[in-house]
């Protein structure tokens, strides 16, 4: 069976690329067309030099580093897909490697920033009297 070819809103990813930015930002959900309508926050810009930059060093053949990046806010443009990034959860960096299904979301729906509890058992070494657990 052949693989499906991804495509967002009728456009390959190869075309999405090579649109402007203006263009791509129609395609978006609300949200995010107006967020992006508004401008780059100053950080956002920040972290699209930085796309950029590693992006025309993956050209010439060098190895291509993590981006590292508090930045959850971001919106996925199409020239980030292939890219990892490393994003900040509050306590550490969570590796995200980003696929085409990702564009049009934001880079912190990826990193979750809570985790399940997960508790020992009842007592577990907390105190002397805790180690009774009584049985009905």
């Amino acid at each position: 069976m052949a693989r499906r070819e991804f495509s967002y809103r009728g456009y390959r990813l190869d075309e999405l690329q090579k649109m402007p930015l203006d263009d791509v930002i129609k395609l978006f959900p609300s949200r995010q067309r107006r967020s992006l309508k508004r401008g780059f926050l100053p950080r956002q810009k920040k972290l699209l030099e930085k796309v950029r930059k590693v992006k025309k060093e993956a050209e010439k053949g060098g190895k291509q580093p993590i981006i590292r990046t508090h930045c959850r806010d971001m919106i996925i443009l199409p020239e980030m897909v292939g890219l990892t990034f490393g994003i900040h959860n509050g306590k550490d960096f969570v590796e995200v490697k980003i696929q085409p299904e990702m564009i049009g979301h934001y880079l912190g729906e990826f990193a979750p920033t809570r985790k399940k509890v997960e508790h020992g058992d009842p007592g577990m070494g907390a105190t002397r009297s805790s180690m009774f657990v009584p049985l009905k």
